[in-house]
């Protein structure tokens, strides 16, 4: 697993330039990802396999363990995971709903 460099940085606008250009990545990687979950609707064929808590354990306990290799806050990725997860399940029901009540048309 790589380390992450972080620039030193010396202002303020120097800090918030870095977070600026993660974000434009990190939306790329959320977008990306909800692609797969886009798809996920499409090939599950029960609602209720739409929350696998099983699976958001995994992620979760993954998640925790690469912040660990790398040095990052545990609680914080496990936060922000959970809350993505979160996110992504209304998502994923949404498609759900959308793409079974069209088949039903």
């Amino acid at each position: 697993m790589s380390q992450t460099v972080v620039q030193h940085c010396e202002t303020m606008a120097e800090v918030r330039r870095h977070i600026d250009a993660l974000d434009e990545r990190i939306v790329a990687l959320l977008t990306e990802r909800g692609g797969y979950v886009a798809q996920a609707a499409r090939i599950k064929q029960r609602a209720d396999q739409v929350h696998d808590q099983a699976r958001i354990d995994f992620i979760v306990d993954r998640v925790k363990a690469m912040a660990r290799a790398q040095g990052a806050p545990e609680a914080v990725m496990e936060a922000t995971y959970r809350a993505m997860i979160d996110a992504f399940i209304e998502f994923e029901r949404g498609e759900f709903t959308r793409l079974k009540e069209g088949a039903g048309s």
